[in-house]
């Protein structure tokens, strides 16, 4: 386990150096559009700023790839955040000014220094330390509560941390490992993941991991073309990664050899045109008529799907099982995300994670209605892989 906030001693008059993850949308007139991500290091900073820390917040926005773009500036979410806690937001606008800024600082007061990636030094491959040894200077202690960028290997989530000390998690970031690892590594059972999305390539590395921990695996989304291609099945103009057809063999044998029961859609809703405005019809998933791709869950699938959910006591949600953008083709996800809600207030432990899979809960259901919803799309997938995270990995261990 990491070290938190919670096992600092005193920390009036200190000044907090903390990673935080607001890389929230904004539209043309520079107005946030998505606040999910500064409410969600509201809990971390009010515990910081009621012990009396001067609060110095890094954070990125977008990808101006060590340049000064304007469009990429984060004061505009400096004068959003005002409004959230009801007091000023001191803007510091480089990180060459930032020491006289908090200088002046009282305790309790929030600071947020400018776009952190505007410095190429940020995301260096390299081992040298110089921009992390400008960063350290500002900070007594350094928190990290940027789970959505723990799995980077970059100069604020990780290089900082070995500088200044203590090192430890924000409020946010302990929930989500807490969360997370209670989910693969102390199921109550039986406990089923959902793993969705387009391609089986990007979750090899998952659908690997969770074969070793769960009961039961539901495969939607456009993989599950590959594996029907692989046993012979006509997918028609589906998703397919024909490079991938020995992979899906090896994991459904691996599944097999390990008694997982792995659940596949046995029916889908099949379009001539993408955009919905054509033929929609539903077909058994290994009959998919030429011109024709598979973009949801039929109605047999999805009840198939919700009675393994109902019947479990954790689930893990990575990936949609259709192309739920698109209104006409969201009924699988929505049943599937319908049926984890039930079991949740059953007692079922639900986490919900990776990027489209937490748009999906957004649009669907309310957060409340899981255990939890993970703030990382890219870390929650590595976490589940079973990777080491290096913004986690740079903390103080307990």
């Amino acid at each position: 386990m990491k070290k938190s906030i919670k096992d600092l001693g005193d920390i009036k008059g200190k000044r907090a150096l903390v990673r935080v993850d607001i890389n929230v949308p904004l539209d043309e007139n520079k107005n946030v559009t998505d606040d999910t991500r500064i409410q969600a290091i509201v809990p971390t900073v009010n515990y910081l700023k009621e012990r009396g820390a001067k609060i110095i917040l890094m954070a990125h926005l977008g990808r101006p790839k060590g340049e000064r773009k304007p469009e990429f500036s984060l004061e505009p979410v400096a004068k959003y955040m005002a409004k959230v806690f009801g007091e000023e937001i001191v803007f510091i606008p480089s990180v060459e000014e930032a020491p006289e800024y908090v200088a002046k600082l009282q305790d309790g007061q929030i600071a947020l220094l400018e776009n952190i990636r505007y410095y190429k030094a940020e995301e260096a491959k390299d081992d040298d330390m110089t921009f992390a040894e400008e960063l350290a200077k500002l900070g007594d202690f350094y928190v990290n509560d940027a789970f959505g960028a723990a799995h980077r290997n970059h100069t604020s989530t990780a290089k900082v941390a070995k500088l200044v000390k203590p090192a430890v998690s924000g409020l946010l970031m302990e929930k989500e490992i807490r969360c997370l690892s209670q989910a693969l590594d102390n199921p109550t059972r039986p406990f089923t993941a959902v793993v969705g999305g387009a391609k089986v390539s990007s979750k090899i590395g998952v659908l690997e991991n969770l074969i070793d921990k769960v009961d039961n695996l539901i495969i939607g989304g456009g993989m599950a073309y590959t594996f029907v291609k692989a046993n012979g099945g006509k997918i028609g103009n589906s998703i397919c990664e024909d490079d991938q057809l020995d992979v899906a063999k090896a994991i459904e044998k691996k599944a097999a050899d390990k008694g997982v029961k792995l659940v596949m859609a046995t029916d889908v809703l099949v379009t001539d045109d993408f955009s919905g405005n054509g033929t929609n019809k539903f077909v058994k998933i290994d009959e998919i008529p030429d011109g024709f791709e598979g973009v949801d869950a039929g109605p047999e699938s999805r009840k198939a799907f919700a009675e393994v959910l109902k019947n479990s006591k954790t689930i893990l949600m990575n990936g949609p099982v259709g192309a739920f953008e698109n209104p006409k083709f969201a009924e699988g996800t929505k049943a599937v995300l319908e049926a984890i809600v039930e079991a949740t207030k059953n007692g079922a432990t639900s986490v919900i994670g990776g990027g489209d899979s937490v748009s999906a809960a957004k649009k669907f259901c309310k957060a409340e209605d899981f255990t939890h919803v993970s703030t990382g799309g890219g870390a929650s997938l590595e976490f589940i892989e079973g990777k080491v995270l290096p913004g986690v990995a740079a903390l103080d261990d307990k």
